[in-house]
């Protein structure tokens, strides 16, 4: 990773890990997919004029099957479940839960990518699980309205993120950071446009919720979209999925002086097994053999 690369994935951390706080603020009020139909939907709005010429525009139309399942894998699913897990879970450990991003990155590129996997990274791939178990032992609560299903949908939506960063990497990575970013969030708003609206709320929304609203969809999406295409294309899958360990740095700051989140010692030991167990994991950490003499 050059350090431009390193730069950037520095700048995407902070405001995906801010996005967590802006969802934590206004998903109560929208609900899981109104909030997502407004993230995506101006997200949409302010990354079109990037597309305004005949050669993007015929871009997106020759893959827009392709940027449609983007769409849906990338944004529209792993936010929904993002957004549901925050109406219960706080940021900071929704989004140590989401660093298991690299994992199923990982997984899913050997599984389905024909990404090799060495032996080492196994033992990260179990001590980044135990850290999980560490981080929500005590929530592992799977009756009705428990924090077990909430858990789950944040795993559901990293695995998500997983099989989005190989199928970009091995499919899109030709096209334009400016046409994977537009195309695919287009795709997303139009996917989420009838079901956002049947589910719109009732009540009116306060001027926060908005405000955290449009910050989510203009600095957590639009700017962070360009980013992290850029991203994919230039560092890797595997790579940019990295950022997931700088995320939950930031978002457990924020949920701490804004929000007033516990940073409890279970939650410090648990990010560390996990975070140390992806930077295995993904090659990022490696284990020296002891030589026998």
């Amino acid at each position: 990773m050059t350090p431009a690369d390193s730069l950037r994935l520095l700048l995407l951390s902070s405001l995906w890990g801010m996005s967590f706080i802006f969802m934590r603020v206004a998903v109560p009020e929208f609900g899981p997919v109104p909030l997502i139909l407004v993230r995506m939907g101006l997200a949409a709005l302010l990354l079109i004029p990037l597309l305004l010429s005949v050669h993007y525009l015929r871009l997106v139309w020759e893959h827009k099957g392709a940027l449609l399942l983007l769409g849906l894998v990338n944004h529209v699913l792993p936010f929904t479940l993002l957004a549901l897990a925050t109406t219960r879970l706080e940021a900071g450990f929704t989004s140590l839960i989401n660093a298991t991003t690299p994992i199923f990155t990982a997984l899913l590129g050997a599984l389905l990518f024909a990404t090799p996997v060495q032996r080492q990274q196994y033992l990260g791939l179990a001590l980044a699980f135990f850290g999980v178990y560490v981080l929500s032992a005590n929530r592992l609560d799977f009756a009705l309205g428990g924090d077990g299903w909430f858990i789950l949908a944040v795993l559901g939506a990293t695995f998500c993120y997983g099989v989005a960063s190989n199928y970009s990497k091995t499919y899109l990575s030709h096209l334009p950071t400016r046409v994977l970013a537009a195309g695919s969030t287009a795709m997303s708003a139009l996917i989420l446009l009838i079901p956002g609206l049947l589910l719109w709320p009732s009540e009116p929304i306060s001027g926060l919720a908005w405000t955290n609203g449009l910050a989510l969809a203009v600095f957590s999406t639009t700017v962070a979209f360009l980013l992290y295409f850029g991203l994919i294309s230039s560092a890797g899958a595997t790579a940019t999925s990295t950022v997931t360990f700088l995320v939950p740095v930031s978002a457990l700051l924020w949920g701490y002086l804004l929000l007033g989140e516990v940073l409890s010692l279970q939650v410090l030991i648990g990010m560390v097994i996990t975070l140390v167990g992806t930077a295995i994991a993904t090659g990022m950490l490696r284990l020296r053999r002891r030589e026998v003499a």
